[in-house]
């Protein structure tokens, strides 16, 4: 007997339903890949309701449909009223951070395992910077260093130029991937470290650990400027390292759920 015919792709006997996508979905499909393709660009008001029903075809209720849609991925955000109307938000890495802070918690995950996961991803992006690294980059690092120099005496702008530190070189990589991987756990890690610069000002514990790091970062500039790739890969594991110590404090059991929640 001949045997039912697959397709490759979804491994679907022929004559299986195949689902139909609703109206709504198709009118948000649409509308997504134009904010996607940049046809649509952050602020624009999509047209009037009744005109977009015109163009597609389709009732109000379908057409609201879509727009919550497009509003549960933050693509568009609508106000109700005489004068509301629909308005685009280009994808932005902050709404992928939330989520996955929201996946984290849920899961239980560690605050080590995202420290883990962030000395990971930092030291690569270190090694590949120092490695393609250009004077106009150099001049992006120090100028950083002495933003973060002049806010010495401040432990909580301190901590905040530092962390910000971290996002500058993992952005100058210049791998676009790894920074919105990063950003995603940039988000908790930005979360501790802000409690931390707040429970620690002014003790001599968070005077030398800010210490520290700066002395760090002011080193993993001159092994940029070097181009020693892989002593400047190490030291940042090493910074890394000695900073998650510091935050976590000996407790390897705090979770994101218990920093965010």
């Amino acid at each position: 007997m001949a045997q039912p015919v697959k397709t490759d792709a979804a491994k679907t006997e022929v004559g299986t339903r195949v689902r139909v996508p609703k109206m709504a979905e198709l009118v948000a499909g649409d509308l997504r890949r134009r904010i996607l393709r940049g046809e649509l660009v952050e602020s624009d008001a999509l047209p009037s309701e009744s005109a977009l029903m015109e163009r597609f075809g389709v009732s109000r209720p379908t057409l609201r449909e879509a727009f919550r849609v497009l509003e549960s991925e933050s693509l568009i955000s609508v106000r109700r009223g005489a004068h509301g109307g629909a308005r685009i938000h280009i994808p932005n890495a902050d709404v992928a951070a939330r989520h996955t802070a929201l996946v984290l918690e849920h899961r239980g995950v560690t605050m080590q395992d995202v420290y883990v996961a962030r000395g990971v991803i930092e030291p690569g992006c270190v090694a590949m910077l120092a490695e393609k690294r250009t004077a106009a980059d150099l001049r992006l690092l120090r100028e950083a260093i002495e933003r973060s120099r002049a806010v010495s005496d401040d432990p909580i702008r301190q901590m905040k130029e530092q962390t910000a530190f971290h996002s500058l070189i993992v952005d100058m990589a210049g791998n676009q991937t790894l920074s919105v991987l990063s950003g995603m756990l940039r988000h908790i890690i930005d979360v501790a470290h802000l409690a931390h610069a707040e429970s620690d000002a002014g003790t001599p514990a968070g005077q030398q650990a800010l210490k520290k790091g700066f002395a760090a970062h002011e080193r993993i500039v001159e092994l940029i400027q070097a181009r020693e790739v892989e002593k400047a890969e190490r030291l940042w594991r090493k910074h890394l390292l000695a900073a998650d110590d510091y935050l976590l404090g000996g407790d390897r059991t705090l979770t994101v759920y218990d920093l965010m929640g």
